[in-house]
C-alpha cells in the first residue's frame, strides 16, 4: 500500500504545525513513506468522503507506538481523535502488543489531553528516543498504556 493525495496532505498539515512549533532537531516524526513500511499500519478517519484525521501504529517487539496522530482543527471535538486512537489500539492488540507508546510535544496540549483521557501515563524516553541526546528530546513527552 502507498499513500494518497488525502495522506500526503494530512501529514503534509501536521508536519506545518510541528514545524512552527519545534526545531528540526526536536521533530521525529516518520515520512509519508515511513508511514507504510511493514511493520505499520496507517488510518484515515472520513466523514461524508472528507478526510478529517490521520494516525498510525508502529510494531515493535514487546510494545507498539502511536504516530502521525492528527486531526484537522474544523473536525475537532467530533470524537474523530478518540476513534483513531481506539483504532490503533485494537490494532495493537491484534498485533499481540498489551503496551502501547507514544511521543509527543510539550506544546501540543490537545494531544495531551486525549492521550492523559484516554489512560496514557507519562514515562521516560523509550526505544530509539532514549538514545537520543538530550537535546533532540528535551521538547519531547512520552506517555505508555497497558492495554490488557
Amino acid at each position: 500500500m502507498e499513500a494518497t493525495a488525502e495522506v500526503r496532505e494530512l501529514v503534509g498539515e501536521l508536519n506545518a504545525v510541528l514545524g512552527a512549533a519545534y526545531e528540526a532537531h526536536q521533530r521525529h516524526g516518520l515520512s509519508v513513506d515511513q508511514l507504510f513500511q511493514p511493520n505499520m499500519r496507517f488510518f484515515l478517519a472520513k466523514r461524508d468522503g472528507l478526510a478529517l484525521g490521520c494516525g498510525g501504529v508502529a510494531v515493535f517487539d514487546g510494545y507498539a507506538e502511536v504516530k502521525r496522530m492528527y486531526t484537522r482543527p474544523a473536525a475537532r471535538g467530533q470524537g474523530v481523535a478518540n476513534a483513531l486512537l481506539r483504532r490503533i489500539e485494537e490494532e495493537a492488540r491484534s498485533s499481540g502488543r498489551l503496551v502501547l507508546r507514544l511521543e509527543t510535544g510539550i506544546h501540543q496540549r490537545e494531544a495531551i489531553g486525549l492521550y492523559e483521557h484516554a489512560g496514557f501515563r507519562q514515562r521516560q524516553a523509550f526505544g530509539p528516543y532514549a538514545n537520543m541526546p538530550r537535546r533532540q528530546i528535551e521538547t519531547s513527552l512520552f506517555f505508555e498504556k497497558e492495554l490488557g
